[in-house]
């Protein structure tokens, strides 16, 4: 299994918890070949309007984001979980080339492998204009607002 991704299903609160901090460090890396390695070969995904399969579409597909959405900065917030299924809010901000930043807030549907590999990625997302003064996250998340406790807010 060399690769795997521990945590493994079935979750429990604290392995759900990691698996979705770790998926926030990944996408906060804006490495599209590394976030990529989460997923199975084959991994599905939904991504609002977009359907596609597959590492090298998934690497195509983050490239393209990040190219668009500069300075992209992501929070993760666990939701719910059972044996291999994950649900997850999130938010990030991000701005255009024309300098207008933007909050996009939605969820996820994760369903895992044996191997802890993402083999299904549901996505529904909302884009919000906002002030370069409403900004809320500046960089990845501080150690000291990881784990229980550190949901992200509603709005």
């Amino acid at each position: 299994m060399s690769d795997a991704r521990p945590p493994f299903p079935p979750f429990d609160l604290d392995s759900a918890t990691a698996k979705v901090q770790a998926a926030e460090d990944a996408w906060n890396s804006r490495d599209p070949q590394r976030v990529s390695l989460a997923y199975t070969e084959d991994s599905a995904w939904r991504d609002r309007h977009r359907f596609f399969t597959g590492r090298p579409a998934i690497v195509e597909f983050l490239t393209a984001k990040w190219e668009r959405e500069l300075d992209y900065v992501l929070r993760k917030s666990l939701w719910a979980f059972r044996e291999n299924r994950i649900a997850v809010r999130f938010q990030y901000e991000w701005h255009d080339a024309g300098g207008r930043w933007y909050r996009s807030y939605g969820n996820e549907l994760w369903e895992f492998d044996d191997r802890g590999l993402m083999r299904r990625r549901e996505a529904s997302i909302n884009d919000v204009e906002i002030s370069e003064g409403d900004r809320r996250y500046f960089g990845p998340r501080p150690e000291e607002e990881r784990g229980a406790g550190h949901d992200i807010s509603l709005q």
